[in-house]
């Protein structure tokens, strides 16, 4: 076998591989034995058939086969002795497949880079620390209580805070973007269920009123044919409720399932924000440290990788597509999430080499002990923990997250760390809320 090959870019490939034709010959050749003697001819017995009625029958199918199986072979023994790793699958090109001419193909693939990793030391990372206070506690169980509080109705104009229950309809022009009139439809005033400005016009209104109003979509909305633009809205107040919150006291204590009085009540609560804390704290450091490690290693990134990740963000959004959603824009939506993909696939490279690097395994307590934190969130623990260790499937999700944090810990051992505090109410607010980073 012969094997050429040709850098065309810094991580692009061109390989020439070429294969004598005795070495197909004698697999087809062997190949066509074993053939003769299974396969069922009208008018022979089995294994009886000439070989020559055999081959005429099934030699081409048969070369076919080999040469495809030898492409395989080939490419993985040429890359293997020219200490190649592709990023990906080659796109083959066949030259010459004839009888007679051997096998020659041109393979064109994307090495993953080579790169050194800038020292450890030389990092500046976060470390972010956190506590629950009473009034972070306080405001947790305000939270609860509104959420099961009850609606009724108020004679009075709508203030913030109050449910208002509207039908409406919108327009561009002449033409209806709400398909007709939304009836019945209900927004918490002040709770940003609706574009900017709606919900303010609501404010003040009574129950029965009609008002015609223009608002401006955000530019940044997600339904490009509606983004940016000026949109009139027709609008009936049909009810204003406002809202009655339930006291905290042993009814309410038993609707959460907690056996005792308020003040355990409050502690099975202020244990689990703890518990969340602790979660947040750590995606939040992380984070961080990733944002820091990726900030100290630039090196070209194999485009068929950054495709591959981009293809699994956007897997949902091409569904929904194929669907017919009309909200859905994919040349919008890869232009948005193209760095995403590009800083997942850098991270696993430079996470890869430093587990390499420094020898690293995953550290099975850590997995034992991230499965059994998991499953306190749930009513039987000890049936989520068994499902994880049931699949290898399902426990090496959790075995790669390990190994994550694993890293991370190596980091934080070596770079300069300073602690950061951050207020709970700050640390727990959705993503998009704060200046978290996208996590890798």
């Amino acid at each position: 076998m012969q094997v050429s090959v040709e850098a065309v870019s810094e991580l692009n490939r061109k390989m020439t591989v070429n294969v004598p034709e005795d070495k197909i010959r004698e697999k087809v050749e062997s190949r066509l034995k074993s053939l003769t003697r299974e396969v069922r001819l009208d008018g022979f017995r089995p294994g009886k058939a000439p070989a020559s009625l055999v081959r005429k029958r099934y030699g081409a199918q048969v070369r076919e086969e080999v040469l495809s199986e030898m492409i395989q072979s080939s490419f993985h023994q040429a890359v293997n002795d020219e200490n190649l790793k592709p990023a990906g699958m080659p796109r083959i090109t066949a030259t010459a497949i004839g009888e007679g001419e051997g096998l020659s193909y041109i393979a064109d693939f994307e090495v993953l880079p080579e790169f050194g990793l800038a020292p450890l030391e030389n990092l500046q990372c976060p470390r972010f620390t956190c506590e629950v206070t009473d009034g972070d506690l306080e405001a947790m169980v305000q939270r609860l209580r509104e959420q099961r509080r009850i609606w009724r109705a108020a004679e009075r104009p709508a203030a913030l805070n109050d449910q208002v229950v509207i039908h409406f309809e919108g327009k561009l022009g002449e033409d209806s973007f709400t398909n007709g009139r939304v009836e019945n439809f209900r927004v918490v005033l002040g709770a940003g269920q609706l574009i900017p400005g709606f919900e303010d016009k609501l404010v003040g209104a009574e129950r029965g009123a009609r008002m015609t109003f223009d608002l401006e979509f955000p530019a940044e909305y997600d339904n490009e044919k509606l983004a940016g633009k000026t949109a009139s809205f027709d609008v009936d107040v049909a009810e204003i409720n406002e809202s009655v919150l339930p006291e905290v006291d042993a009814e309410f204590v038993r609707a959460f399932g907690v056996d005792g009085d308020v003040e355990a009540f409050k502690a099975d609560v202020r244990g689990n924000m703890e518990r969340e804390m602790r979660r947040a704290l750590k995606v939040r450091t992380k984070s961080a440290v990733l944002d820091a490690l990726l900030a100290a290693n630039s090196f070209t990134l194999p485009e068929v990788l950054v495709a591959d990740e981009l293809n699994d963000l956007l897997q949902p959004y091409h569904k929904a597509a194929e669907q017919g959603n009309p909200g859905v824009e994919l040349a919008t939506l890869k232009e948005r999430y193209t760095p995403l993909a590009k800083r997942r696939v850098a991270l696993g490279l430079i996470l890869s080499k430093l587990i390499d690097d420094n020898k690293l395994s995953v550290d099975r307590k850590r997995v034992r002990s991230a499965i059994e934190e998991q499953a306190q969130s749930y009513e039987n623990p000890e049936q989520v923990v068994n499902w994880y260790y049931s699949d290898k499937n399902n426990l090496r999700e959790i075995e790669n997250l390990v190994l994550e944090d694993q890293v991370v810990d190596l980091i934080l051992s070596k770079a300069a760390v300073t602690e950061q505090s951050v207020d709970f109410a700050k640390l727990m607010a959705p993503a998009g809320a704060t200046e978290q980073q996208p996590q890798s």
